[in-house]
């Protein structure tokens, strides 16, 4: 094992130059510079995640004799500290968990829920239109119930081996004793205007003489560490019933300018729920991703139920760059499969989506006949129509997914795996901070209209419903029904082709699960039928060949976060996204 203090010093190494970039329909998560990142080969076990201190929690807890999960609750507790715009217990997070002993995969549900006083025109201004986005984001209204605890509790109940109080004991010492301000964490609060709108949330992030926090300054949490001792000892209901919920009501109703409407009977009523993995045959693998209501694993499954009709093989990248066939490709599928994604797909609770026939081979082999080699399809895909449906009876939806979010790939020694998505939507959600810790906008996931063209949008605000979501927390099983790799990724709308991308550069192309996180982002989600290549990478050297194809193209920041793990012939490789802070740990 690396000692930790290299990790953190080659954490400390990222390049600081950072902007925000507001991008059409995408504001991405500052860029920070890119760091080599080199696959990490163990035998028994392996921990990715987004920070070394993160990381190194887990591996402790492993060590320990802890497993996935146990692990799980360890980082993410740490990551509320170390990576706080991202995610944490103000947020919500979805987990895949293969149990390898009973040989059975879960899905466990932790999204953020609207209030009960939720109605559809949440976010139509006094004009009768949407309301810019961050007017909606900053403050209260934009605050969904808390999942991330109430998810892990659920999940360490069923399959945690630790003691629950165990688990919290390295967030409660780096909380209290204090930890390095990382570049990420600093460049993220000085590119953010709304920060300084809440006194908590200033006076945390900012010095005495209102400047930003500087990386490498120490920084500590006192007052999260008193949260996560009274979690620690008497479980989430800590959190959800009392005290801290009052003060978490009291900070949504209370927000400046923008005030919310969530009760505490909303927080105590909360549950996490566990939902059944939708999953499908890609060639040779099994493909499992989370249901809804996130559109990760749905979109993820339809992007590659269309690919199987390509030889994608021949596509495979020469020199870290990948192929213009491949990219048009991927990029044409990534149109059709979003058009789906945002006229069916929302909280199954509340919208009865077509599955079956959305996955069904037939039709994804017909939107797979829509897809030319010699051009690109003209503007925007629109939406097929599964055989379950007679004909489209809901409007487009016109939510905006940003992607400040974390992702947690760990296999264990017993051969357990866990691949957990987190978040708290926006770079540090709803800017409101509650003893410590930040609460989400997740609200905003939602689609702003709740109608289109005099159709119902099937992800719009309804009380007690959850938004629907992009992440893709995938588990992969090779013929033999053995875990074959584990992946996910921050990232917002685009975490969908992050994650078809790593899973089609190893089950693909051969590479190495390191090789295939590092490759250029590219792709589309259908914004006005745009192909996006990764700025500043080979990859946008394609620019001009699909153009001449006919490809509307767009080159920008896609600051992806991916972790995964893939077997081995001995073990494990582990891979962690250069375009962040996160290493992979284990032995």
């Amino acid at each position: 094992m690396q000692p930790v203090a290299r990790l953190i010093v080659a954490a400390l190494a990222l390049a600081g130059a950072c902007a925000l970039a507001q991008q059409g329909q995408q504001a991405p998560e500052i860029a920070t510079g890119v760091a080599a990142r080199q696959a990490v080969k163990t035998k028994q076990f392996a921990i990715a995640a987004a920070n070394p201190l993160a990381t190194q929690a887990g591996y402790d807890i492993v060590k320990r004799g802890g497993n996935a999960v146990d692990a799980a609750v360890a980082v993410q507790m740490v990551l509320n500290l170390v990576e706080p715009q991202s995610s944490g217990i103000g947020g919500g997070a979805f987990i895949m968990h293969y149990d390898a002993k009973a040989k059975k995969l879960a899905a466990y549900d932790g999204r953020e829920t609207a209030p009960s006083a939720a109605r559809p025109d949440r976010f139509i201004g006094a004009d009768g239109k949407p309301m810019q986005f961050y007017d909606a984001v900053v403050g209260g209204r934009s605050v969904g119930v808390p999942g991330t605890l109430r998810v892990l509790e659920l999940a360490h109940k069923r399959h945690g081996k630790l003691k629950w109080a165990t688990l919290f004991e390295p967030a409660i010492r780096l909380a209290e004793n204090g930890f390095a301000v990382s570049p990420r964490l600093a460049a993220s609060i000085a590119a953010d205007r709304f920060l300084t709108r809440q006194e908590a949330a200033r006076k945390y992030f900012h010095n005495d003489d209102r400047s930003p926090l500087r990386a490498g300054q120490t920084l500590k949490n006192p007052e999260f560490a008193a949260v996560l001792r009274r979690v620690a000892k008497e479980g989430a209901d800590a959190f959800y019933i009392g005290e801290i919920a009052r003060d978490i009501v009291a900070a949504v109703k209370n927000a400046p300018n923008n005030p919310g409407d969530l009760a505490e009977a909303d927080i105590a009523g909360y549950r996490a729920k566990a939902r059944e993995p939708v999953c499908g045959d890609y060639r040779a693998h099994r493909v499992c991703g989370f249901p809804l209501p996130s559109s990760g694993g749905m979109t993820v499954l339809q992007i590659l139920g269309m690919l199987e009709n390509f030889d994608m093989s021949a596509s495979k990248p020469a020199g870290g760059a990948s192929t213009l066939m491949g990219v048009h490709l991927f990029a044409e599928a990534g149109k059709l499969a979003y058009a789906d994604r945002g006229l069916y797909m929302a909280d199954p609770d509340f919208v009865q989506a077509p599955v079956a026939g959305l996955l069904d081979k037939a039709y994804l082999a017909e939107r797979a006949a829509l897809i030319r080699y010699s051009a690109a399809m003209a503007g925007a895909a629109k939406p097929g129509i599964p055989k379950s449906m007679q004909a489209a009876s809901l409007g487009a939806d016109n939510a905006l997914d940003l992607p400040s979010t974390s992702h947690v790939a760990i296999v264990d020694r017993q051969g357990n795996a866990l691949s957990m998505t987190t978040t708290i939507e926006d770079a540090f959600g709803s800017r409101l901070m509650v003893r410590g810790f930040l609460l989400n906008n997740e609200l905003t996931d939602f689609s702003f209209a709740a109608e289109e063209n005099g159709r119902p949008v099937a992800n719009r605000v309804e009380a007690g419903k959850r938004p629907r979501s992009s992440m893709a927390p995938v588990i992969v099983f090779d013929r033999a029904g053995r875990v074959q790799l584990v992946a996910g990724s921050p990232g917002g709308s685009a975490i969908i082709n992050y994650v078809t991308k790593t899973l089609v550069g190893v089950l693909d192309w051969g590479l190495d699960v390191q090789q295939a996180i590092s490759l250029p982002n590219f792709g589309s989600r259908n914004f006005g039928g745009a192909t996006e290549l990764e700025r500043n990478t080979g990859i946008a050297a394609l620019e001009g060949g699909l153009r001449v194809l006919g490809h509307n193209v767009r080159v920008i920041e896609l600051t992806s976060g991916l972790q995964g793990i893939h077997r081995s012939r001995d073990g494990w490789v582990g891979g962690a996204d250069p375009r962040r802070e996160g290493v992979v740990l284990g032995d």
